[in-house]
């Protein structure tokens, strides 16, 4: 058994990362424009955040519900895809693997309690996630022309889960003869977040 508690505390501190993540990758690659964003403190770093009521209002609605989805197991990766406007190419596709970890509550042990991170050991965790993908922003290809880009948000799910109607299937939309660049992971109690970057040269 897992504890709904603490369940409902490690999805809240999976998607609470997400939205920063995200609002992080829109600034570094410059989806939108520098204006758009404010700088706030967030893990002891300064992280940019977007102002734009549009922007923040979508962000939060397609969490809200990735929000759910994994407090029911049902979801397993979330990838935001930077695409050409014109073309509909996709220039970069960041992944996220969300692997839900089902620990034995009904018999508490000395190992038990060690392998579960302290909330410290979180935050240290997500830290160190958030600078790779802030420092990976200097590998990759230049996107050059501002304002020529935008972004989806597609989230797997397994078969039994609750659509709403304004979700729509997706193909994969991966990126055909890329280069991957892998990133650091963290833990909470309950899951493991991975995460990587496909781009083309």
């Amino acid at each position: 058994m897992v504890s709904a508690i603490a369940l409902k505390g490690s999805t809240r501190t999976i998607t609470e990362f997400f939205e920063y993540c995200i609002n992080s990758i829109l600034y570094q690659r410059g989806v939108y424009p520098e204006e758009d964003f404010t700088t706030v403190r967030k893990y002891d770093l300064t992280l940019m955040k977007t102002h734009d009521d549009e922007l923040k209002s979508y962000i939060r609605k397609v969490l809200a519900q990735v929000h759910k989805w994994m407090l029911g197991g049902k979801c397993n990766k979330l990838v935001i895809c930077i695409m050409d406007k014109d073309e509909g190419e996709i220039v970069e596709r960041w992944a996220f693997d969300i692997e839900r970890l089902e620990l034995n509550t009904t018999e508490p042990s000395e190992q038990a309690d060690d392998a579960t991170p302290s909330k410290e050991e979180i935050q240290k965790q997500i830290r160190a996630l958030i600078r790779q993908i802030t420092a990976s922003v200097t590998f990759l290809p230049e996107l050059t022309h501002m304002g020529r880009y935008t972004f989806n948000v597609l989230a797997y799910t397994d078969a039994y889960a609750t659509v709403p109607i304004e979700w729509a299937d997706s193909e994969v939309k991966e990126i055909k003869g890329g280069e991957t660049m892998q990133f650091k992971s963290f833990s909470t109690e309950n899951h493991k977040v991975g995460a990587e970057v496909s781009y083309k040269y």
